[in-house]
């Protein structure tokens, strides 16, 4: 009999092979594929007729595990076709490293079924409120917002809708948007259920991976917790989805194959037939709008842990007296020693990395420049060296100058959590300090490092945007924003919508525990309603004025873009064929054709890059058309 079989690779369709054994959709098979073998997968349809003659190839066997269901089948042939993705790349991420591990002995899923002890949780009336609206309907596949303030106890609410459904026998997938986040996670996961869960991320080992995956399809395994990627696991009876921090820049995949990992969730969530839950202190403009329309359920929590107030908000203007070469005021070291006298944490905010974003030589002028990025090298001092934060490239700082027979000297301009950290240290040198970003976070000893932090063994912390995704930090009672001035600025039509995100969120690390606290925003330019539209405790004022907006100027979501990124090796092979590609769409779409423009990042990784911008309404059939317009170029 003939088979389709598709591959984890490039390919848009199935290759045909033949079969003596009887095999059926979904069986995961091992084929010959040019000099190699490779793991395939029996598709739901023929490849088109080739024009050229092949000889078909006998498939080499059949695997003994049960096959791809095939409503995952129907999701990833809809994924492929949204995100204008080819077929095999789809399948390749269900895959790992495009092997299949058979089963193991039971006894190596026993980890995740160990009992561990457990905290009691009881809920206010509010979280029961929103628990009760949560599973109300949960059979089918529906999509659930809550939104809370920021220390409300979402989590625990939709714990509580988890093991409802673990108690029916379901699996459950909970994804997060930084592997920062899991070890922590974890934790308050293993306090509330009495098991471990699956992390799945990156940094776990190919070796845990397959056990993981295997675990999964054999339902030896009730939870996974992960990033983007765990989405496609083979779940042998998923019966819910939750995606924390739904609104997260960091689940939109822009490399390699590129998707919105919430937007591909409630789509799973479709074919599955079953619930999704959505968790955010400040929801998308796109959940936010399907909120209005009636499309999402939602439920909100208002009230913080213990009563606790949302913290006041102080805006501190720099003086043009201020010392030269200080980025923090004289007024704001005043404030902070009270709030160390008290015994409060406080934390600088500073969304920068590194020592200084920005180095030149004050004789020559040459600033440090990636070679294969056209972006400036950012100055790292701990490790003496720039790196380039796209592509990793890094160099010593040891150059000679062009105007003089000596060594550069440098003049570093702007600051970086280094630096701060630096000015804190002269300031307040008998204080322990720390820099909280995914530089320090990201190692072995990170646990440890939070556990100081919550013990008030560290008092003054430093910290990027990290620091405020899903912390607990009980003695946090005085947050310092230096950056206010930058944080809006930027080609993205997402900026307000990002920066209210982010500073609601960051503002919440603060006085959890019901302790009095402030945030301080440090500015040059006393914008007082920007900053009040910021700290606003109920962030939907801010959506709508925002819904508005966009809606008048017809933007997302209101409106769909797609972004063609056309690059080479060649500027001026980029610019040709994405300005070919410009006329051929122009002609051959009934859609609008922006561009092409350079890129707001010219070069990356060598590549030079052209981006063309499609507006269109929004349904699928404007991927689907240009799928067919790109394969005709």
């Amino acid at each position: 009999m003939k088979v389709p079989v598709l591959l984890p690779n490039i390919f848009d369709h199935p290759f045909t092979y033949t079969s003596k054994t009887k095999l059926k959709i979904g069986d995961y098979v091992e084929v010959p594929f040019g000099k190699k073998k490779m793991i395939g997968v029996i598709w739901d349809n023929f490849e088109e007729d080739p024009k050229k003659k092949f000889k078909i190839k006998d498939v080499i066997k059949k695997f003994t595990k049960d096959p791809l269901e095939n409503k995952t089948i129907k999701f990833l042939n809809w994924f492929s076709d949204y995100n204008i993705v080819p077929k095999g790349m789809a399948l390749k991420l269900h895959l790992v490293n495009n092997s299949l591990q058979e089963d193991y002995n039971t006894g190596i899923y026993d980890q995740f079924n160990e009992e561990h002890p457990t905290k009691k949780y009881s809920l206010n009336t509010q979280q029961k409120k929103s628990l009760s609206e949560i599973v109300k309907g949960d059979t089918n596949f529906r999509v659930h917002v809550l939104q809370g303030t920021t220390g409300s106890g979402k989590t625990i609410v939709y714990f509580n809708a988890i093991k409802n459904k673990l108690d029916e026998g379901y699996q459950s997938l909970i994804l997060l948007p930084e592997i920062g986040l899991t070890k922590e996670f974890e934790k308050n996961f293993i306090s509330f259920f009495g098991f471990k869960p699956a992390i799945w991320h990156s940094s776990v080992t190919k070796k845990n991976k397959k056990i993981i995956w295997s675990g999964l399809k054999l339902g030896k395994i009730k939870v996974v917790i992960g990033a983007r990627s765990a989405l496609f696991l083979p779940f042998k009876k998923l019966g819910l989805i939750t995606i924390d921090e739904e609104h997260d820049q960091s689940y939109k995949q822009d490399e390699g194959v590129n998707y919105h990992a919430r937007d591909m969730a409630i789509s799973r969530a479709s074919f599955e037939n079953i619930p999704i839950n959505l968790i955010s202190a400040v929801p998308s403009i796109e959940t936010y709008k399907n909120i209005k329309g009636k499309k999402f359920h939602s439920s909100r929590l208002t009230e913080r842990f213990r009563n606790a107030n949302l913290p006041d908000y102080e805006i501190i203007k720099i003086k043009k007296s201020e010392k030269k070469g200080t980025f923090i005021s004289d007024e704001l070291i005043e404030k902070v020693k009270n709030n160390l006298s008290n015994n409060n944490q406080v934390l600088f905010f500073v969304n920068r990395r590194g020592y200084s974003p920005f180095v030149l030589c004050k004789n020559c002028l040459k600033t440090f420049d990636c070679p294969f990025c056209s972006i400036n090298l950012v100055y790292h001092k701990i490790k003496n060296k720039v790196l380039c934060h796209y592509c990793g490239y890094s160099a010593e700082m040891d150059r000679d100058c062009s105007s003089k027979d000596l060594k550069c000297e440098f003049s570093f301009s702007g600051p970086g959590v280094e630096k701060i950290l630096e000015e804190i240290k002269k300031i307040f040198p008998e204080k322990k300090t720390f820099i909280f970003s995914s530089d320090t976070m990201n190692k072995k000893d990170s646990s440890s490092k939070i556990q100081e932090i919550i013990d008030n063994r560290i008092n003054i912390l430093i910290g990027t945007q990290l620091i405020s995704k899903g912390f607990h930090f009980p003695n946090l009672n005085c947050i310092i924003v230096l950056d206010i001035d930058y944080s809006s600025r930027g080609y993205d039509l997402r900026s307000a919508e990002k920066t209210v995100q982010l500073y609601h969120q960051l503002a919440g690390r603060a006085g959890r525990e019901g302790k009095p606290s402030t945030v301080y925003f440090q500015t040059m330019h006393f914008n007082s309603d920007y900053i009040s539209q910021i700290v606003n405790p109920d962030p939907y004022v801010f959506l709508d004025k925002e819904l508005i907006l966009r809606e008048k100027n017809y933007l997302p979501p209101f409106e769909r873009f797609i972004s063609i990124v056309v690059s080479a090796q060649n500027s001026k092979k980029s610019d040709q064929a994405s300005f070919d590609l410009s006329e051929f769409l122009k002609k051959n779409l009934k859609t609008k054709v922006l561009g092409p423009v350079n890129a707001p990042i010219y070069k990356v990784r060598g590549n030079y890059r052209n981006r063309i911008l499609l507006r269109s309404v929004r349904n699928i059939s404007a991927q689907k058309n240009l799928k067919l317009a790109l394969k005709r170029f």
